[in-house]
């Protein structure tokens, strides 16, 4: 199973909808875990997504546990990011089959998902900053991990 972004029980259509595209457009997995706080077939979904959806690699779990089980039985990584973390993301070394796991834009992820993820990595910001818009993160950190992955420096062996 390749690098993936998942979602956990996302609260905003337009949010999804703009990482829908961008895994689109980059070759990434999105993977929803419900329930989503809105409607999948909403139009501010669709609106963000535009005509990427139908390109999209979209992958829906029921709940947490569904996913729990597909991702230990594919033998693959939670890479969890979180304002409760002390390692910056960009110090990380990410692996092919990571799945990038995002909590809901209200709430992040509950403890116990929290507790069970092998690597939790923030996003460094300024002091007093809460958190960023949840399509830019993923974006950040997708992008990192692609640069690790597939987008070598001319020259190296990746």
């Amino acid at each position: 199973m390749p690098l993936s972004i998942a979602l956990y029980q996302p609260d905003i259509a337009g949010n999804t909808g703009t990482i829908l595209r961008l895994g689109a457009c980059l070759g990434l997995d999105v993977e929803i875990i419900e329930p989503a706080g809105f409607d999948l077939s909403d139009r501010n979904l669709k609106r963000a997504g535009m005509d990427y959806l139908a390109m999209a690699r979209l992958k829906r779990h029921l709940d947490f546990a569904a996913f729990d089980a597909a991702r230990r039985g594919a033998r693959r990584r939670i890479v969890l990011l979180t304002t409760k973390a002390a390692r910056p993301y960009c110090h990380a070394a990410f692996q092919a089959d990571d799945v990038l796991l995002f909590g809901r834009e209200s709430a992040g992820v509950p403890d116990a998902v929290h507790e069970m993820a092998e690597e939790r990595l923030l996003i460094p910001m300024e002091p007093g900053a809460r958190s960023l818009n949840l399509a830019v993160s993923v974006a950040m950190v997708a992008g990192e991990a692609l640069r690790q992955l597939r987008w070598p420096e001319p020259g190296e062996d990746n």
